[in-house]
């Protein structure tokens, strides 16, 4: 099963995964798609709001922003981390549960990103929400941080995130019943 999307101006078909007996989604991974990738920056960069930082959560979210911060000529972007690392030092961190994620997940951020990001405009950045869960944990990480929330944008919004007043998209994404039919929000 698919399902067939426009974003961006352009069309891609998102195969449909179980998440469980009761629930598909549509996967959408930009992940070594360069045209769509930089379709969705060009288009995101148009509706973003001012900043002057651009966050993701580890991993969808990095060619994104990557593409953004290159397009608007931004030379630094951050990443909430999956995993500290070992140059990361005063680790910042927090729990998230998500959708397409089984195990219980942690976004760390260390003091070098602290110190960048405190006292600026932070954008937060994802490919699709959902359940919103990766973004609070984001959103979490910058307000420790001490940096300010710009904003909060993803290319899709997915189910009910499609409702949401406090979140900047370039398109919906529905959730799917296991015959492939569009469930009712």
């Amino acid at each position: 099963m698919e399902y067939n999307i426009e974003v961006a101006g352009l069309k891609r078909s998102l195969p449909l995964c179980r998440v469980n007996e009761d629930l598909y989604i549509g996967a959408f991974v930009i992940f070594g798609d360069v045209e769509l990738t930089m379709a969705c920056a060009r288009d995101l960069l148009k509706i973003a709001p001012p900043h002057d930082v651009l966050i993701t959560a580890e991993s969808k979210g990095i060619p994104l922003v990557y593409e953004m911060a290159r397009q608007s000529g931004e030379n630094r972007y951050l990443i909430a981390r999956k995993a500290p690392k070992l140059y990361m030092r005063n680790v910042f961190s927090t729990e998230v549960t998500s959708i397409t994620t089984v195990n219980r997940q942690m976004l760390f951020i260390d003091q070098n990103d602290v110190d960048y990001m405190r006292g600026k405009r932070v954008l937060i950045v994802d490919d699709v929400i959902s359940t919103g869960e990766s973004l609070k944990a984001v959103e979490k990480l910058v307000a420790e941080a001490g940096g300010i929330l710009a904003g909060k944008m993803a290319i899709l919004a997915e189910g009910s995130a499609m409702k949401r007043d406090d979140i900047l998209f370039l398109q919906t994404l529905p959730l799917f019943n296991a015959d492939g039919t569009e469930k009712e929000i």
